[in-house]
């Protein structure tokens, strides 16, 4: 006989009521110390957010494992809004499930599955949700693509935005890629492999198999956790893309999912691109 699966709500990260606004109190002072002194932020855009609105946060993160660029985003939330206004984040279910203690952690500051379900309760809630949609393939891009918009052509957060009726908030940062450097991805080469019947480390497909230069390795191999250079980071909180259509009937609208997918990455990168700019200008000065 099979086990009997889970309830939803006991499975880690697919209950909203895991997060615990006093640890993230009693985190604040660290990543604030991380944001002043170690990255040494620069942000700009908030006066875009409405206090009484809710958004679909949609991101490009960077520096991988780390992903110092997002965790420097919740801190600037939390320090502008305070720890008790509501606000998820999808993280990926592998990730739960190869580390439930790091899982366990997250969850306490936010983090839910990156499941469709999860996402909208969180929505109807009237909680904002931040959402980075291409995953482990942009955390570990080529350093070369590091002022790239990169979603690997996921459109499932456009057509949760359509569904739920909510306008998308975009952020961007410029920095975060250069806190290690990210050469070459094997994930090729290892996928041939494991077709060809080798077994998967762990029993997960790892998505991507970077080689890198950073900390604590020196020279790493693979997704594992790493330890942030301390380098300058930038970000910005762009306008929110309200699109024309909303509802069920448009999230089943394929060519207009498209147009919309388009619409933000195009936004998102001319943004980016004046950001590149403009950091630059700020490091010669």
């Amino acid at each position: 006989m099979s086990e009997p699966q889970q309830p939803e709500q006991s499975r880690l990260g697919w209950s909203l009521d895991e997060r615990d606004p006093k640890l993230i109190e009693f985190v604040m002072p660290l990543w604030e110390w991380f944001y002043r002194y170690y990255f040494r932020v620069q942000t700009s855009g908030w006066e875009h957010i409405q206090t009484q609105q809710q958004y679909l946060i949609v991101g490009s993160h960077n520096g991988g494992f780390a992903a110092p660029d997002m965790v420097m985003m919740m801190y600037d939330w939390f320090h502008h809004f305070g720890v008790e206004k509501p606000i998820y984040g999808l993280i990926h279910p592998k990730t739960l499930q190869i580390s439930p203690e790091i899982g366990q952690i997250a969850a306490k500051v936010g983090a839910i599955s990156g499941h469709p379900k999860v996402a909208t309760a969180a929505l109807r809630q009237g909680a904002s949700v931040l959402v980075y949609p291409g995953g482990g393939e942009d955390l570990y891009r080529l350093h070369s693509l590091r002022h790239q918009i990169y979603f690997a052509g996921r459109q499932s957060f456009i057509k949760l935005a359509l569904r739920a009726n909510v306008p998308i908030l975009p952020i961007i940062s410029v920095g975060a890629h250069d806190t290690l450097f990210i050469f070459a991805d094997f994930y090729p080469v290892l996928r041939q492999l494991h077709e060809w019947g080798m077994p998967w480390l762990l029993g997960f497909d790892p998505e991507v198999f970077p080689i890198y230069l950073g900390l604590p390795w020196g020279l790493g191999i693979g997704p594992l956790p790493n330890i942030p250079f301390p380098v300058k980071i930038y970000t910005k909180v762009c306008e929110p893309i309200v699109f024309e259509r909303y509802g069920n009937e448009a999230a089943r609208d394929r060519a207009y999912v498209n147009s919309c997918y388009e619409m933000v990455v195009s936004k998102m990168q001319c943004e980016l691109d004046a950001l590149v700019k403009e950091s630059e200008k700020y490091d010669k000065s």
